[in-house]
């Protein structure tokens, strides 16, 4: 789970507790889901969903995927709340961007195609973001075709190549991309990366792939099931497990060109901050581990609005037959806030869960308790948001729980990087995050 659904559940698990778990007491009124007590947003002042989508689109500028002009035009065209207003302003820009990448390709422009190419990925993707209450719908499809069409048209035009892949998965593949490194004259150190909740392997273009290409490594990014493409493609749903999802793209690693053995990192991003801790605890032919941003226990985000003595009623609600009074406000909460709307839509998608009950019940699975973090190995980086709201503590706990050789990076919100992932300040982050990985792994 990331950011986005992170702000959306902490109050709303507040109301729903008290309904079901206090009879006699009414639910005091949720504060605005995921608005921060900082500062007043400068686009989409009352709808804080869709201010933080339009946050990460600006910050994908600072590797080319996006420019803060389009991204200024396209959120002056939609309306706060309004999902298909949302998705006809990212669709018409991609459109006319992916029309102007092809017509500078035939005219062979190649550096211009290909960074048109780029920012019309990042678009299409940004169309279908608030869609997923219907997967069927076939703007979703359709997005998700040609955003992936873009971005390979986009990795032909680069230098060093940027190679789609596809990694053996139980009885199907993973999707991924292997940007060589640049002047691979030998073995490099190589490093594997995915998303969190709701991102993409073509997003960590510029969510760390390049940035680690600029440094000498390979990069081997890829989804798993719950993401990106094998959602989209192939309906494969999260699982908590997830050393069984990287336990094959390592081994696929392995079998590419120029990739040294004994230099292999992981990073994992937004909810892969408990996902790949989770995948190291298990495959010691890892070098190095990166959560960014750290997570022990995602059920810390619901224990922080519950009464200690009333968590085990809580959750034993949760996986009940029936519970009619927490159903109903949740789906009270998803009709009177975009936020929620979309968290649980997209979650009930992206775990295969039934109801927005179903989906909170299954993301208790993922932690690192039991002594699994207790089993990672490797020198391990945990990356911490100062004004990450609803994960505070988490880095920390983590942190704590290791083990193995360690360290913790601050992001602070008065050097602009205090949001979770660091959204914005991408630079600056993987300035602090390689330069540890480069003194780790020589």
């Amino acid at each position: 789970m990331d950011r986005r659904t992170l702000l959306a559940l902490a109050p709303l698990v507040t109301l729903f507790a008290d309904e079901a778990l206090a009879e006699n007491t009414e639910p005091a009124a949720p504060a605005a889901a995921g608005a921060s007590p900082l500062a007043k947003s400068p686009l989409f002042a009352d709808d804080a969903q869709f201010w933080f989508e339009t946050q990460r689109a600006f910050g994908a500028a600072e590797y080319g995927g996006s420019l803060f002009g389009e991204v200024l035009a396209a959120a002056s065209r939609i309306a706060p709340g309004d999902y298909d207003s949302w998705y006809n302003a990212w669709n018409d820009s991609a459109d006319r961007l992916a029309k102007e990448a092809a017509d500078q390709l035939s005219r062979k422009h190649r550096v211009s195609a290909r960074d048109t190419f780029l920012r019309a990925t990042s678009y299409y993707q940004c169309s279908e973001f608030f869609l997923h209450g219907n997967p069927a719908d076939p703007r979703i499809a359709r997005a998700y075709r040609l955003s992936v069409d873009c971005y390979k048209h986009c990795a032909k035009l680069h230098d060093p190549l940027i190679e789609p892949v596809e990694i053996p998965y139980e009885k199907t593949t993973l999707p991924g991309y292997f940007h060589h490194a640049e002047k691979a004259d030998g073995p490099r150190p190589t490093l594997i990366m995915h998303t969190g909740f709701d991102g993409s392997a073509e997003e960590m273009h510029v969510s760390g792939a390049r940035a680690a290409i600029e440094r000498g490594y390979n990069v081997l990014a890829f989804d798993g099931p719950g993401q990106y493409g094998p959602l989209h493609r192939d309906g494969l749903v999260f699982r908590p497990d997830w050393e069984k999802v990287v336990t094959p793209v390592v081994d696929f690693a392995l079998q590419l060109p120029n990739v040294d053995p004994k230099r292999i990192a992981l990073m994992g991003i937004s909810m892969g901050g408990v996902l790949a801790p989770r995948a190291a605890a298990f495959d010691k032919r890892l070098a190095a581990l990166i959560a960014n941003d750290g997570i022990y226990d995602f059920a810390a985000a619901f224990r922080s609005s519950i009464p200690a003595d009333k968590w085990d009623l809580f959750v034993t609600a949760l996986n009940a037959e029936q519970a009619p009074r927490i159903d109903a406000l949740l789906e009270g909460q998803m009709k009177a806030s975009p936020t929620a709307r979309w968290s649980y839509q997209h979650g009930m998608w992206a775990t295969g869960a039934k109801s927005p009950r179903a989906f909170v019940a299954k993301m208790l699975d993922y932690n690192l308790k039991g002594g699994i973090a207790e089993q990672i190995a490797c020198p391990t980086l945990v990356c911490d948001a100062e004004n990450d709201l609803f994960l505070k503590g988490q880095p920390q706990e983590l942190f704590d729980h290791l083990t193995c050789r360690k360290t913790m990076i601050r992001f602070t919100t008065a050097e602009g990087a205090g949001a979770h992932c660091q959204v914005g300040a991408s630079r600056l982050a993987f300035a602090r995050i390689f330069d540890w990985l480069d003194e780790t792994l020589t």
